[in-house]
């Protein structure tokens, strides 16, 4: 088997390279309880193909000590 981690993309200021052609869904998540932001009693969940973008807009005018952006990589159901 070969071994193709040499060739992989690395990441960038501690963020990881994520495939733009990939649906991810962004949850905030607060640091003090380790709880999902709700609204109205569900948890906020943002699905995007374009992470970075969401997680910005998402925590525009948040303290970022206070709030964590948690992204996950959804798979695509095959045929």
């Amino acid at each position: 088997m070969l071994d193709n981690t040499a060739h992989a993309p690395r990441p960038q200021h501690g963020e990881a390279i994520i495939d733009r052609s990939r649906t991810c869904m962004i949850r905030l998540v607060d640091r003090r309880t380790g709880a999902p932001l709700r609204l109205n009693g569900s948890v906020l969940r943002v699905f995007t193909r374009d992470p970075r973008a969401a997680v910005a807009e998402l925590l525009e005018g948040r303290d970022p000590a206070l709030w964590e952006a948690r992204v996950d990589i959804l798979r695509t159901a095959r045929a």
